[in-house]
């Protein structure tokens, strides 16, 4: 499907009828990954209506040459959560850069906000400022690296946990291995610190946000870490912080069933929250 918003146009995927959920990809993939991690949530739960957008220069939505930094990234995302929920109450998924986008849109419009999620939230943009675990794979599988490509085999080799059910996911979705969207778009912001950045404290909020937040890290992440979320807890008085053991910046799969039971609960917490949606 296709948001079109007064000068770009969003592509994106919506499942069910309900209340509002935007789920938000990282940098680099698209919205197969947060359809992968979320949807088996929903296969046994109604009443929520699912939003995955490409994000601008991922996946099947273009990159624009006056879209130059994250602000501008956050300005797209904000257009297209007003067309596709039209000022009503929504919640917010995000997943690495995903996170720190839907971060954003906490800080512009938390009153409208029934939850918000981050799985492996990027904190620090700039790389050099992280504190960050040393890389470990704790299950290695060398019968499997023997079936993979050079492409598929550096994902699958920074896996904490190294699975069939890893590999499936690589070769299920093209854009873990560099196969979509628009690099040069994505590397003109992603290796600039200073834009790749919001130009604000989007840490710093004016009030706590009230909504029921979960944020889920994994304990051997060597991407983003789990340290540095930690200094946002005190941001959401009704959240869960979680640091997961045997899991990286792949956790929903390699802790499949805690991220799904973690999720679900944060879920439940969110309709009872938001009540009954008319």
């Amino acid at each position: 499907m296709e948001c079109r918003l007064k000068d770009f146009t969003v592509y994106y995927e919506e499942f069910g009828e309900g209340r509002p959920l935007i789920a938000l990809h990282g940098w680099s993939l698209d919205h197969h990954h947060m359809v992968s991690a979320l949807e088996p949530l929903f296969e046994h739960r109604q009443g929520w209506k699912r939003f995955y957008p490409d994000l601008p220069g991922h996946g099947r939505t273009s990159g624009e040459d006056r879209i130059t930094n994250q602000d501008q990234m956050l300005d797209v995302v904000m257009g297209f959560i007003e067309n596709v929920v039209g000022g009503g109450r929504f919640a917010v998924a995000g997943a690495s850069a995903g996170a720190y986008l839907a971060r954003g849109v906490a800080y512009r419009s938390a009153a409208l906000m029934d939850g918000l999620l981050l799985v492996v939230p990027l904190i620090v943009a700039d790389d050099g400022k992280r504190t960050l675990p040393p890389h470990v794979t704790l299950v290695e599988d060398s019968a499997l690296i023997s079936e993979l490509d050079p492409a598929e085999a550096e994902v699958f080799q920074m896996a904490v946990v190294q699975s069939r059910r890893l590999l499936d996911s690589i070769r299920s979705d093209p854009a873990l291995t560099g196969g979509v969207g628009d690099q040069g778009f994505q590397e003109r912001i992603r290796l600039k610190p200073e834009r790749y950045a919001f130009s604000f404290d989007v840490d710093e909020l004016r009030e706590p946000f009230a909504a029921p937040t979960l944020i889920i890290t994994g304990r051997q992440d060597s991407g983003v870490g789990y340290r540095d979320a930690w200094g946002i807890v005190e941001n959401y008085p009704r959240g869960t912080f979680v640091s997961l053991d045997r899991a990286g910046h792949s956790l929903e799969i390699e802790q499949e069933g805690l991220f799904q039971a973690l999720v679900s609960e944060w879920l439940d917490r969110v309709e009872e929250h938001g009540g009954v949606v008319k």
